[in-house]
């Protein structure tokens, strides 16, 4: 059988609750389609996370690699097109800011994704959860994983699936963090995961 490594963050920006914790934890060891799940929890942490993605990597040896990453504020679940070279943003959980940042002085200025993430879009609509393609990771964290990841596999010239989805805050996140901003439930945030996996099957 196949594996597939999906990793998720920590809260941060003083949120109490990642959906994204939530979800590697939960679907780990599950096989979903061809693949064994394998998670791995990153920190939010410019100079941790991306270590801790190629440890993690290596250890796993994976044949697949999905990242997952908190937008709050959406309201679909938004595969990832691009990650540019640029970290920068709000602080950290370490408080490290970062102002216009390479994130590889070697690396490209951006890396498409290898996800199937026209096919993660449809296929989610089908099934009743909103989605959309997003064309623009950001410069914080999760554009940093996604970034680590497609460089990684373009320098070792690997044929193997990765990119990067975001997903929006769950109901949970709202009650305790007393947010405002759209929500979906756990257990749909879930469930559109495992269906956005299973896209990478025929890959």
């Amino acid at each position: 059988m196949k594996t597939l490594m999906l990793t998720g963050f920590e809260p941060f920006l003083g949120m109490p609750i990642n959906p994204t914790e939530r979800i590697v934890t939960s679907l780990d060891g599950e096989t979903i389609g061809a693949y064994q799940i394998k998670s791995v929890l990153l920190p939010v942490d410019f100079e941790k996370a991306p270590v801790a993605l190629l440890e993690a990597f290596q250890e796993i040896n994976p044949d697949a690699v999905v990242s997952l990453g908190l937008a709050a504020g959406r309201d679909a679940i938004t595969p990832e097109r691009i990650a540019i070279n640029i970290r920068d943003g709000a602080p950290d959980n370490s408080g490290v800011v970062l102002e216009d940042a390479p994130i590889n002085q070697e690396g490209q200025a951006g890396y498409f994704s290898k996800l199937p993430i026209r096919k993660i879009v449809n296929t989610l609509k089908q099934n009743g959860f909103p989605a959309n393609i997003s064309n623009s990771a950001g410069t914080y964290l999760c554009n940093n994983v996604m970034y680590t990841m497609l460089h990684h596999i373009e320098k070792e010239n690997l044929q193997i699936p990765a990119g990067f989805i975001h997903v929006p805050s769950s109901h949970d996140l709202v009650v305790e963090g007393k947010k405002r901003m759209p929500s979906w439930s756990q257990r749909d945030l879930e469930e559109a995961i495992k269906i956005a996996l299973q896209c990478l099957d025929e890959e």
